[in-house]
């Protein structure tokens, strides 16, 4: 049976954190009552488990963690930002199809 990857969540600390360090860092902001989340869920999975030790996959809860949002400006979710070495590449708003994601990720590689 293939292993299964949980994309865990975290709090503005450990966002704080990942986004600043090296390396390729993707972060989805989602809340527990939003439909559309729900849909992008499962593409955070499999990028996760494609690009395993490659690159690190959270979620923060926005019912949460609503400073963030504020601090971060998000209007709306889902919004997925993805950070490279620190530095914030690209913010995807929506649900697009899963080649979207992976492929920034992979050009950051």
């Amino acid at each position: 049976m293939p292993e299964t990857i949980t994309v865990e969540y975290i709090h503005e600390q450990e966002f704080d954190t990942l986004s600043t360090s090296d390396g390729v860092f993707v972060c989805d902001f989602t809340a527990t009552w939003c439909g559309p989340c729900k849909m992008i869920a499962p593409m955070m999975e499999k990028l996760a488990k494609e690009h395993q030790g490659k690159v690190k996959v959270a979620k923060v809860d926005l019912g949460e963690n609503s400073n963030l949002a504020k601090r971060l400006n998000i209007r709306s979710i889902p919004s997925v930002m993805i950070y490279k070495d620190g530095n914030l590449i690209e913010t995807i708003v929506g649900i697009v199809p899963y080649e979207k994601f992976n492929t920034v990720v992979t050009e950051l590689l």
